[in-house]
């Protein structure tokens, strides 16, 4: 009877022994992932700072064109009659030349009062009527902006507010000109590095500027009006390429 108590006792001692080692070896690892997660998030004290820039070139692939029909009347609806009979054969034509109906939008429908002022009596007195209607339209075939523009004028289109190219998705066409960017601050680093007999250990830090454009190949002033006789003669519109600049600051730590 005695034997066994000893042997009892002794397999409970080596339990909680070896229940003591699993819980120091769980707290050490737990411990140790702190400290490996403190070490990381502090700022280490030697470090390098360079920049690096990527360009990159890319061609546009679409044009936004704002075109408007104004229309005068000496009644609010003779106004509204010939606006809408002329805006409705400019949006007929563009359909005509491939411009979908997701690519067309009325961005604005002003009809307002035209005044005669009358300076001995100090009055006024409406006289007539001008309505204005302006639509938006893009255009994803490029090849025909110049014969879109050109005949505008013949469909009833009496102004012309502004062309210019752009790219539809600029995020995209920026990931060429970012990598090269931080290529070049890779490299700037480690020349540095080896100048003066470091290693080169992680990056600490990171931010970008992006900039670039190009001129607006094309253009018409708000008020310039169009005549019949120019528009008919389709404009040469070159769209150019445009430059994207991507500039990066990147920090290393150096060991």
């Amino acid at each position: 009877m005695e034997n066994i108590q000893k042997y009892s006792s002794r397999h409970w001692f080596w339990i909680l022994v070896n229940a003591v080692l699993v819980v120091g070896i769980l707290t050490g690892l737990v411990l140790t992932a702190s400290l490996v997660r403190q070490s990381n998030a502090v700022i280490p004290s030697r470090t390098i700072t360079v920049s690096g820039e990527g360009k990159a070139h890319i061609a546009p692939d679409i044009a936004t064109l704002v075109f408007s029909v104004v229309s005068q009347n000496t009644t609010a609806e003779g106004a509204q009659k010939n606006n809408t009979d002329k805006i409705n054969a400019a949006i007929a034509y563009v359909k005509g030349k491939g411009v979908e109906a997701k690519d067309i939008q009325t961005s604005q429908y002003n009809l307002y009062p035209r005044y005669n002022y009358n300076s001995i009596t100090g009055e006024q007195s409406i006289i007539g009527y001008e309505l204005t209607q302006t639509v938006t339209i893009k255009l994803r075939a490029l090849d025909q902006a110049s014969d879109v523009v050109g005949g505008l004028a013949t469909a009833g289109v009496n102004q012309i507010s502004s062309f210019e190219y752009s790219i539809e998705d600029p995020e995209s066409s920026r990931n060429a000109a970012r990598a090269e960017a931080f290529a070049a601050a890779a490299a700037k680093a480690d020349a540095m590095a080896r100048q003066v007999g470091v290693h080169i250990a992680r990056v600490v830090t990171f931010s970008e500027s992006v900039g670039g454009g190009y001129p607006m190949p094309y253009y018409y002033g708000r008020d310039a009006m169009m005549s019949e006789t120019k528009a008919t003669n389709a404009p040469a519109l070159e769209p150019g390429q445009e430059e994207v600049v991507v500039n990066v600051t990147v920090t290393y730590e150096i060991r």
